[in-house]
């Protein structure tokens, strides 16, 4: 992965510049120590990730994101700050930053949130390829089938994490993976009433519930933001698996600030769920 780092203090840059590169975490493209200079240099390097500080001279960090993209650079944040506000943290979320690091750096912490950015990364990444593959028609096989005890205790740990394996959708899902692992299909083969109907006379009800699930699993991701920002589940499945405006639109609804609940994308959803279950 290509770094850019953002900071008006050169000692944090040179910290962040050592744990990435010793940790062979990826490569440092470039620094800038201030917004006007990196939002330049982001445009002309186009790096995979940047690391920005929210308090920034001349243009803040959630104003180099937002900038970003509005210029329609496909470019992944990293938030670092040491202030503590919620509103503020969710401020620089809403604006498309994938983790808040708050200061002062912890290389752990560092570490971990940039494994975290990276997997998300290659997840977009591989569906993104299986897209294309699957538009032009190519006969590839994307994935090898798993069978194995280890990768459905996976599937079941993350149905687990997100609450739903009381679910009668759960086992619908689980099922429904399960046929696309053997036959080495995705979920972009079909239609979700397709799927069901490979399994049920009632397809519309076997869908009701897989939807149902997932929505149960959006509500409780959402309440688990509210409570922490930087809950772990939370960071990693709200983009993961669906989609962090929609979370975010879910977690209003839940404050009463709107009656509008976020909308569920069934096939990143899925898909996701296969990716996490692979690692």
């Amino acid at each position: 992965m290509r770094f850019f780092l953002i900071d008006d203090d050169i000692s944090i840059i040179n910290i962040l510049k050592l744990i990435i590169e010793d940790r062979n975490l990826g490569k440092v493209i470039g620094y800038a120590t201030n917004g006007i200079d990196g939002f330049e240099d982001i445009k002309e390097l186009k790096p995979d990730v940047v690391i920005v500080d929210l308090l920034m001279p001349y243009k803040d960090g959630i104003t180099i994101v937002k900038s970003c993209k509005e210029s329609n650079l496909k470019i992944n944040f990293i938030m670092l700050s040491q202030v503590t506000s919620k509103d503020m943290i969710a401020k620089a979320y809403e604006n498309g930053i994938e983790f808040y690091i708050q200061k002062p750096v912890n290389a752990i912490e560092v570490e971990n949130v940039i494994k975290k950015v990276t997997e998300n990364i290659n997840m977009n990444r591989t569906l993104g390829k299986i897209q294309d593959l699957f538009i032009a028609e190519t006969s590839v096989n994307i994935k090898t089938p798993k069978k194995d005890n280890t990768y459905i205790n996976k599937l079941k740990n993350i149905l687990q994490k997100l609450g739903i394996m009381g679910e009668l959708g759960s086992k619908d899902i689980i099922l429904i993976i399960e046929y696309l692992q053997k036959h080495n299909e995705t979920i972009s083969d079909y239609t979700l009433r397709e799927l069901c109907s490979k399994f049920t006379d009632n397809p519309k009800s076997m869908e009701q519930r897989i939807r149902r699930a997932a929505t149960v699993g959006m509500i409780n991701i959402a309440n688990l933001g509210l409570e922490d920002y930087m809950n772990e589940t939370f960071i990693e499945y709200s983009n993961g698996l669906y989609n962090f405006e929609q979370i975010k639109k879910e977690m209003d609804c839940i404050r009463g600030k709107t009656n509008i609940h976020g909308k569920i994308n069934i096939k990143k959803f899925i898909n996701g769920i296969i990716f996490y279950s692979e690692r």
